[in-house]
């Protein structure tokens, strides 16, 4: 599974907590968060605290549900 597909993969699974994800899946998955948070980051510093803040606090809660998500199905495939 490549970047990209494993970043679609994670956002369209937003809330499945059954299945498998590959190893692959998981890291590029987190390779593109960190990423995605770096541009966000950069973004609400610009715009300043109040603004920045409000930004930076919507993008975790967007991501909180499918990182909890592809954490479950990650130790599915771990067999746990």
């Amino acid at each position: 599974m490549g970047f990209v597909e494993a970043v679609q993969t994670f956002f369209k699974r937003y809330a499945d907590f059954n299945g498998r994800s590959s190893r692959s899946e998981y890291w590029w998955a987190y390779l593109g968060i960190i990423l995605i948070a770096f541009v966000v980051g950069l973004v609400s510093g610009l715009l300043g605290e109040t603004i920045g803040g409000f930004i930076f606090l919507i993008f975790y809660l967007a991501i909180l549900v499918p990182s909890i998500a592809i954490g479950v199905r990650r130790l599915h495939d771990l067999d746990k």
